[in-house]
């Protein structure tokens, strides 16, 4: 019989008063009895509604299915099948927003939670499991894929089982993108994408960092050494800005560059001589995933004093109910229908103070979330001595500025059709470089479609 709890096993996690001075994983994970307990929750619809909300396609009531069974490793595999980063998904993908928002069990009362089981079987694979990493055999096509983020390595990894040469170029120092240098060890343990980066290796893809495309190669000199197909998953890394007066000052950080000092160069760790300002009292401008991540970075480096400063309701906020629970139990303060209109500095040309005006939410704009509009007279002034700007990013302009025939749109995405085909024969493109900023499983989902495309179209040029 099913267990019909209208509650989730809770997730067992570090108590907010510790884990807001370290950098340790948050959410400590469930045990193999959490793990039944919460499976047997799942009525194994027929119509399998779960599958329809996830963009790769896991098969969830199997494996959940197969975790009732106590075959963890048979459920990681099952996984598997459709999805290369369990591990990784399992942490940080809006499981709310896509599979379990389509769980029948929801209706009355919690769905299932698909996420923490899938973290649950990852983890007890990387634990006790034993890898199956075959190498196939080689076609002898090289495809070279552009960026090593989620939807890079979806790519990459689809195509390499099919015997494909793939090369990655990564333009930073260290393989992962945004896994590795914007989402902090607290949420996501760089030793989980690491393991899965060595399994592409065993896979024989080849990555080569330090390889800025577009100014070290372009993609027109790419297929000239004989890549026959190219895959841009270049993500999203140009940070937007507010605008407003007092930018400039010493202590305004974009939040790419602060989650970037702090996760891949390890500014939080004191072995490292990553310079980085740990102020006394910052704000944080946004109400986003990323804005949160910045303001429980800036508390666990020491700081007094955290506000979210966001210019509209909490109920409009775009991060996790999740991320915004743990904000709060970590004491971030939150300053909500708030906006900031100035940074005022001292004669450092340092940052002293942000003003801002109280905002009230009107009619909904082209979102679908109430305007924000100014009160008249509202102006006040809130004393920091560090600001993160956390409003966004946008596709970084050089491949399209190097690269002829690629159409982009008027915010500077690349322009694919439904098979990730760019405009450009032979070129594909996915993930936040296409969509603007949005969430690892729709990267990786944009990936394992432009694999599939561009061995379709390999499949026929070479016939």
């Amino acid at each position: 019989m099913p267990n019909m709890s209208l509650k989730k096993v809770p997730m067992p996690a570090q108590e907010p008063h510790i884990r807001n001075q370290n950098f340790d994983e948050v959410a400590l994970g469930y045990t193999p009895e959490m793990a039944i307990e919460e499976a047997t929750r799942c009525l194994n619809c027929k119509h399998r509604p779960c599958v329809s909300g996830c963009p790769v396609q896991v098969n969830i009531p199997d494996f959940i299915q197969l975790i009732i069974k106590r075959d963890f490793e048979g459920a990681y595999q099952c996984i598997r099948e459709t999805n290369l980063l369990p591990a990784i998904c399992g942490r940080v993908c809006p499981q709310e927003n896509q599979c379990e928002a389509k769980c029948v069990r929801g209706i009355k009362g919690e769905p299932v939670a698909i996420g923490r089981l899938e973290r649950f079987v990852a983890d007890y694979h990387l634990a006790k499991g034993e890898e199956r990493v075959e190498k196939p055999e080689s076609n002898g096509i090289k495809v070279a894929v552009i960026g090593s983020g989620p939807s890079g390595l979806s790519c990459a990894y689809d195509l390499a089982k099919l015997g494909y040469e793939v090369t990655i170029f990564e333009a930073f120092h260290s393989p992962g993108g945004v896994l590795i240098y914007g989402i902090p060890e607290f949420r996501l343990p760089k030793r989980i994408v690491e393991h899965e980066i060595n399994n592409l290796l065993k896979l024989g893809v080849s990555i080569q960092t330090n390889m800025v495309i577009g100014k070290v190669l372009t993609i027109d000199e790419l297929m000239e050494m004989g890549y026959k197909a190219v895959y841009v998953a270049t993500g999203a890394g140009t940070p937007n800005f507010l605008n407003i007066p007092g930018e400039s000052l010493i202590g305004v950080y974009s939040a790419n560059e602060y989650l970037t000092r702090i996760n891949l160069m390890k500014a939080y760790n004191p072995q490292y001589d990553t310079p980085i300002r740990q102020g006394k009292n910052i704000a944080v401008i946004g109400g986003g995933n990323v804005a949160m991540d910045a303001a429980r970075c800036a508390k666990r480096l020491g700081a007094e004093n955290v506000y979210i400063i966001y210019r509209r309701g909490e109920e409009e906020m775009p991060a996790r109910l999740e991320e915004i629970h743990h904000a709060k139990e970590e004491g971030i303060i939150f300053k909500l229908l708030t906006n900031p209109v100035k940074i005022h500095g001292n004669e450092k040309n340092e940052v002293k103070a942000i003003e801002c005006v109280t905002m009230e939410l009107g009619e909904p704009d082209a979102s679908g979330r109430r305007r924000p509009i100014p009160v008249p007279d509202s102006n006040h002034l809130i004393e920091v001595d560090t600001v993160i700007v956390a409003i966004g990013t946008s596709p970084n302009p050089l491949i399209r500025k190097t690269t002829k025939g690629i159409e982009t749109d008027k915010w500077g995405c690349i322009v694919v059709d439904e098979k990730m085909a760019t405009t450009r024969p032979g070129v594909y493109a996915g993930g936040d470089a296409v969509t603007g900023s949005a969430t690892v499983i729709l990267a990786m989902g944009a990936g394992k479609i432009a694999a599939k495309s561009i061995h379709e179209y390999l499949t026929n040029q070479l016939s």
